[in-house]
């Protein structure tokens, strides 16, 4: 696997293609949007720099991967490349236009993945001439430091391509989590919106305000979920208090299905969080700054952490 396609230059996008440049790969890069294109180049180089100065790449690979990064002028060039990665918006309609202009240019055998977060892989993969070769990918920026990668069979993804999405996965310096069925939300986003749910409720229910329920949940879960997942930390904990404790509480926790009220009221007052500085906290541009290098420091610190745990992985 030596050339891969991207169609999507957005954040993820270009985060995907520096993770990518960085081990070695020759990236194919299609994004209509001008700006998307130059903003990509910026942050790939940034990214790169910095795998550089904090991930111990050689200084040599500040200038070299320039030449291994092609801007695609149209799909065509997709024809050359071993593998192919639909990261656009989260719309399915989106996202079925970008697989039918890949399959008219690519080998049958190519395989096709698709970066979502949530959609079904086997709904994205109704239409297509064919689905064995299609896979759901999912991505965690920063893409160039974060070790996460869920890799999503649908009903018709055939063995080659699983493995091919895993060998890819592995090359790009992730863990990658390859499911065995096809979900709604995979594994993470279905843990995360079971939580933010949650809070929600909490929240509304005047429980705590947004800062205390934050700070109650850093203070526990920032304790173990780096080195530890549910599972172990249950074992390590004690797993009879935790039966005990599921047959009181999971009645009482919500079970809602429609979007909070707080919400819709945030989207009403068209509230996007750090983007435009309001959201469940309000933001000046110096404190968005500030949290984006907390996440980033933080990124790098949980990275060193689980390269000692699974030193098989690491760079």
């Amino acid at each position: 696997m030596k050339t891969i396609g991207i169609v999507g230059m957005g954040l993820l996008g270009r985060g995907i293609a520096a993770c990518l440049l960085s081990r070695g790969m020759r990236v194919v890069g299609l994004d209509n949007n001008a700006d998307a294109r130059s903003l990509a180049r910026r942050e790939i180089a940034r990214s790169i720099e910095e795998l550089i100065t904090r991930g111990g790449e050689s200084p040599s690979l500040r200038d070299e991967w320039r030449s291994r990064y092609e801007e695609a002028a149209s799909f065509e060039a997709f024809s050359k490349c071993d593998f192919v990665l639909e990261s656009v918006i989260e719309d399915e309609a989106t996202k079925r236009s970008v697989f039918a202009a890949i399959e008219r240019v690519v080998d049958p055998t190519i395989p096709i993945a698709t970066n979502t977060s949530a959609l079904p892989i086997n709904l994205l993969a109704s239409e297509l001439i064919h689905p064995e070769r299609f896979v759901g990918m999912h991505w965690c920026p920063p893409c160039h430091i974060t070790r996460f990668m869920e890799i999503i069979r649908g009903d018709k993804t055939n063995d080659t391509t699983a493995d091919a999405t895993m060998e890819l996965a592995k090359l790009a310096g992730k863990d990658p989590a390859l499911l065995n069925k096809d979900i709604e939300g995979f594994i993470v986003n279905r843990m995360h919106y079971a939580i933010y749910r949650e809070a929600i409720f909490l929240l509304e229910n005047g429980v705590g305000d947004v800062a205390t329920i934050d700070r109650a949940f850093q203070h526990v879960i920032g304790l173990y979920a780096t080195i530890a997942g549910p599972f172990r930390w249950m074992d390590l904990t004690g797993l009879p208090a935790y039966a005990a404790v599921m047959k009181r509480l999971f009645p009482k926790l919500s079970n809602a299905t429609e979007v909070p009220a707080t919400m819709k009221k945030l989207m009403a007052e068209g509230a996007k969080g750090a983007s435009n500085g309001h959201g469940f906290y309000n933001y000046t541009p110096e404190e968005v700054a500030r949290w984006q290098r907390l996440l980033e420091e933080n990124v790098w610190r949980v990275r060193e952490t689980l390269d000692e745990l699974f030193p098989q992985q690491s760079s």
